[in-house]
């Protein structure tokens, strides 16, 4: 029956094929016992009369055996190769055959209410929760989830995400202008008197750095006085520049109303002022900002960041004992435990997939549908037709088989019927 070489069929289609094969010759079979039935009881019947019934069944039989055949063979191809009408039907009508079953698909299957009647009755929420909340469900579907992210990272060039990261910080971090907000944002710290632990630090930093670095002072002032200055007077101009700058940090230190407290209160407040209302100061503070933004070292640290980050994720992606695998599972059956037993959470679950459902197949039904009709028209004829008889052919051999038996049983029903309502001739 097949042009497809055995080696090229699946296993499942080979049995169907090594099925069909027997169930033909059983289908022969029938047909070549009822012929020579048929020849004994003809050459017989004068000297036993009642082989004539027996004449009569396999008479019936071969006929309802021929008849079975023709139509059998006549779906698939031309009986005996001789095209005869209304024969072949599957590889003249194969198109048409698409059409009509993804018409019948479209109308009967995917219809909303009957996509509504089957999920309604179908809790998948509660289903998809009790199989979530399984450990082993859980992880598997975040080690699926985890491969699946672990591909689109990879796939993503690096280069098209650092330049989409520079272009949405840019849009959206660089280009509004920076100086009115910043100086609300100080104003309120100086108003609240937020600034004084920083200013405290501040201080604090410098007194220990004072403290620990009196070397640095060491010809910071007396290398530039005259030449005919004793040496000794050099030394004593800088440690007297030490101590004085010890004392003045000391005095920030201590006294909350210093003036160089105050006067650094003042600077804040009136840059916080100029931020917000004066276009010199901003546009100076938006160049400084742009100058930093545009700078290649933050351009490169953005792109070590993202590929520091991209690492880091597909370490933790691939390894199943990360801290991320592990909070991943855990949410999944999280989730899985309140969809099997919050029956409010369910209803709403249950809803939204419904609705979707309904949504996509009543737009999209036609477009489902056409790839049916479109696979079909894209099939070879004799391809197709080979696969519809493995699927189907070895139960249209058991109509031929039971054809011939019901051919048979009405043969000699007639026979036997005719010789009880005809009288025989007198002779």
């Amino acid at each position: 029956m097949s042009r497809t070489p055995m080696a090229l069929l699946s296993p499942a289609d080979q049995e169907r094929l090594r099925s069909l094969r027997r169930m033909k010759a059983v289908a022969l079979g029938a047909l070549i016992l009822m012929a020579v039935v048929f020849v004994f009881a003809f050459w017989f019947e004068h000297r036993i009369p009642w082989l004539g019934y027996v004449r009569a069944a396999a008479e019936g039989g071969m006929v309802g055996a021929l008849a079975d055949w023709f139509a059998v063979t006549a779906l698939f191809r031309h009986p005996l190769g001789v095209p005869i009408p209304h024969t072949a039907i599957i590889p003249n009508r194969k198109d048409e055959i698409g059409r009509t079953l993804g018409e019948f698909v479209e109308t009967n299957f995917l219809s909303g209410p009957v996509v509504r009647d089957k999920l309604s009755r179908t809790a998948l929420s509660r289903r998809l929760g009790e199989w979530a909340r399984e450990p082993v469900h859980a992880e598997r579907v975040a080690a699926e989830a985890s491969t699946a992210a672990s591909a689109v990272l990879r796939a993503l060039s690096d280069d098209d995400v650092q330049s989409l990261i520079a272009d949405l910080a840019r849009r959206h971090l660089i280009a509004p202008d920076w100086a009115p907000s910043a100086g609300n944002w100080l104003e309120r710290i100086v108003r609240a008197d937020a600034h004084r632990g920083a200013v405290d630090l501040a201080a604090d930093s410098i007194a220990a750095w004072l403290d620990a670095n009196a070397q640095a002072f060491r010809g910071l002032v007396s290398r530039r006085l005259p030449a005919w200055v004793p040496r000794l007077a050099h030394r004593f101009v800088d440690e007297t520049v030490h101590h004085e700058a010890v004392r003045f940090v000391q005095a920030v230190q201590a006294d909350p109303r210093h003036p160089a407290r105050l006067a650094l209160d003042g600077y804040l407040a009136r840059l916080a002022e100029r931020l917000q209302h004066d276009p010199a100061m901003r546009e100076r503070f938006e160049g400084a900002k742009a100058a930093v933004f545009d700078s290649p070292r933050v351009t490169g640290l953005a792109a070590e960041v993202w590929n520091t980050a991209k690492a880091g994720l597909l370490a933790a992606l691939a390894d199943s004992d990360s801290g991320l695998r592990r909070r991943a599972a855990s949410a999944v059956a999280d989730i899985g435990h309140r969809l099997a037993t919050d029956p409010v959470l369910q209803g709403r679950v249950d809803g939204w997939v419904t609705d979707a459902a309904v949504f996509l197949v009543d737009r999209y039904r036609h477009d489902i549908a056409s790839i049916i009709t479109d696979t079909v028209e894209r099939w070879d004829a004799a391809e197709t037709t080979e696969k519809i008889e493995l699927m189907v052919g070895r139960d249209l051999q058991y109509i031929r088989l039971n054809g011939t038996v019901v051919g048979a049983l009405a043969g000699a029903a007639i026979f036997a019927v005719a010789h009880a309502l005809i009288p025989a001739p007198i002779g």
